[in-house]
């Protein structure tokens, strides 16, 4: 029995371990694609277009049958849908073709605590003092990435644009999680996923045409092709399907820690594949990042 529980352990870690080393791998990808001048917002229609087809033999028949459920609660999933695959995918490569891959994913390292604040504005979970301290801290830590930590630059005013884009992405995964917390849905994860990829991709439509009227066109050839197979299979469907598994041994609670290992695989990654340089500024906000994910955790315990 023992023997049993620490194999379904050992699976879950390694299963929640694959899902956040391939989150992470979907910002080096996504600062590649900036390298081979893929456009941001055509390569995430693209990638949730596959990952549509991908998933529509497995999902379409009960997504059918929660016809009536789904048009009830159509309002919900529109937003769910633009604050994630609209806004939030479409942003991170965006913001990767100004700024470097350890600046973005510190910044996303901080959502857990914006959820937090985003359930007790809209009223879904109540906030105490210390998520509130949690929520101050963090933003710091941003503050201190996006600023740079340079007087100078905060008194000219003159910001990475790919650090202010991050946090708007930032800011509309937190809401998107938030409002997941909201209700529990009758529907399977994998057919919840469609609905919201099928939302999301409406909205991704004119946004495409848009990008490709300013001459930013798919160039077709094998960067373009390597660089959709991973963001399809790796982060868009493969990390996905092993959180569910991951999450269905252990728990949603445990699971989470998980997530911060985005962090540290990010930035081994960006500093080994990248080059990138952990400058001064990225250590001073990490240390308020970590510090105002820890008052925030604390209080789920305490809780």
């Amino acid at each position: 029995m023992k023997s049993n529980i620490i194999n379904s352990n050992t699976k879950a870690y390694l299963f929640l371990t694959l899902a956040a080393l391939f989150w992470s791998g979907n910002f080096i990808v996504g600062k590649a694609a900036s390298t081979y001048e893929i456009p941001p917002f055509s390569l995430n229609f693209y990638r949730w277009f596959f990952a549509f087809l991908i998933l529509f033999p497995f999902t379409y028949k009960e997504v059918i049958n929660k016809k009536d459920y789904v048009f009830e609660n159509l309002g919900l999933f529109i937003i769910l849908g633009i604050t994630s695959i609209t806004i939030f995918n479409s942003i991170v490569y965006y913001s990767l073709y100004y700024t470097q891959v350890i600046s973005g994913i510190l910044m996303i390292s901080t959502i857990p605590v914006w959820i937090l604040f985003f359930a007790s504005f809209l009223k879904i979970e109540k906030t105490n003092l210390f998520q509130i301290l949690g929520v101050i801290l963090s933003l710091t830590g941003v503050l201190f990435i996006v600023t740079k930590a340079d007087i100078q630059l905060i008194k000219e005013l003159e910001f990475n644009k790919g650090d202010l884009s991050m946090v708007i992405g930032m800011l509309s995964w937190a809401i998107y999680s938030a409002l997941l917390r909201k209700k529990t849905h009758p529907i399977s994860q994998l057919a919840l996923l469609e609905i919201i990829i099928i939302c999301g991709f409406i909205f991704l439509v004119p946004i495409y045409f848009i990008e490709m009227s300013f001459g930013n066109k798919i160039v077709l050839g094998l960067p373009f092709i390597l660089t959709l197979g991973y963001v399809v299979l790796f982060p868009g469907i493969f990390a996905f399907l092993f959180w569910i598994k991951g999450i269905d041994i252990i728990g949603a609670n445990r699971s989470g820690v998980f997530l911060h290992l985005m962090t540290i695989f990010g930035a081994l990654m960006a500093i080994v594949i990248l080059g990138e340089k952990f400058m001064f500024y990225h250590f001073l906000g990490a240390i308020f990042i970590i510090a105002g994910i820890t008052l925030s955790n604390k209080s789920k315990k305490n809780a």
